[in-house]
């Protein structure tokens, strides 16, 4: 599946499907074909995007944090990370705030 994240605020954001699943996940919504972001949700779907990423990278840092303590090689980060995954989303929601639209994917 593919998913084509839309608002009148900015251009079209597309995902894969795991991956609008995961951001779909994180906002605490179901992955679903369709649905909306409405502007009343906006600051929270932004709030909840930058709250994962910000998780994700400490715990990052407490990886490596953890393998310099006990001496073993830092881990290193493979493929794409979130905050690179969810800036594109987390981006178009911001000008859909700004402008007080919604976020529609699947319509």
């Amino acid at each position: 599946m593919l998913y084509k994240f839309r608002s009148k605020a900015g251009g079209d954001v597309i995902m894969m499907g795991p991956n609008g699943d995961q951001m779909l996940r994180l906002l605490g919504r179901d992955p679903t074909p369709q649905g909306i972001i409405t502007k009343l949700d906006m600051a929270a779907a932004v709030a909840a995007l930058e709250k994962a990423v910000s998780d994700d990278e400490a715990a990052f840092a407490a990886a490596v944090a953890e393998a310099a303590k006990t001496g073993e090689p830092a881990p290193r980060r493979s493929g794409i990370q979130l905050r690179q995954r969810a800036w594109p989303l987390v981006e178009l929601m911001r000008h859909a705030l700004r402008e007080d639209e919604d976020v529609i994917w699947g319509v």
